[in-house]
């Protein structure tokens, strides 16, 4: 059963594609979008964009991990996403362990793939660090990983990161 502001409408009533005059309101329950690639079409709208569908809501937690490939053991104080159609926020507080590893600092395990870019454009931003001189971060293209680099350029090593808390989000675009 269907209700509307004027009327209720019985499952025998409705055909698909469902129109209804004037808004519609759940009063309990969820909208549930039951078909994967569906969901909110807001090409009503005006605008130039190459898709109006909102097809993708969800929010959780995920483990940051040492991309490296130094084996060093992050210590994860909160990980947590919401990703919005194709934008993914990830946001993350970790602590580098005390190592001497030179290899170019690297967290792993973000919650989906970036896009493939020609150019990066997935930042990372450090909300907060123990670590000293300024620096931000790039999401990897096609990737579940970010390095992190300093203002003039130069990626950070482990090392530069040893003992040091991050506290920070990325933003990216999934594919």
């Amino acid at each position: 059963m269907l209700k509307t502001t004027s009327s209720v409408i019985n499952a025998s009533q409705i055909a698909t594609p469902i129109t209804l005059p004037g808004d519609v309101t759940l009063s309990t329950g969820n909208l549930i979008i039951g078909t994967a690639g569906k969901g909110i079409d807001f090409s009503a709208t005006s605008g130039t964009g190459t898709s109006e569908l909102l097809a993708d809501y969800e929010e959780g937690t995920w483990t940051p991990s040492d991309g490296s490939g130094a084996g060093l053991s992050l210590t994860v104080a909160a990980a947590t996403y919401v990703r919005i159609g194709k934008m993914v926020y990830a946001s993350f507080g970790v602590t580098y362990p005390a190592t001497v590893s030179a290899s170019n600092a690297r967290v792993a395990g973000l919650p989906f793939t970036s896009q493939n870019s020609a150019v990066s454009i997935h930042p990372v931003s450090i909300s907060f660090t123990t670590a000293s001189g300024l620096f931000s971060g790039t999401v990897d293209n096609n990737a579940a990983t970010f390095f992190l680099v300093a203002s003039g350029g130069v990626v950070f090593s482990n090392t530069n990161l040893s003992g040091a808390i991050l506290r920070g989000t990325a933003i990216y675009e999934v594919a």
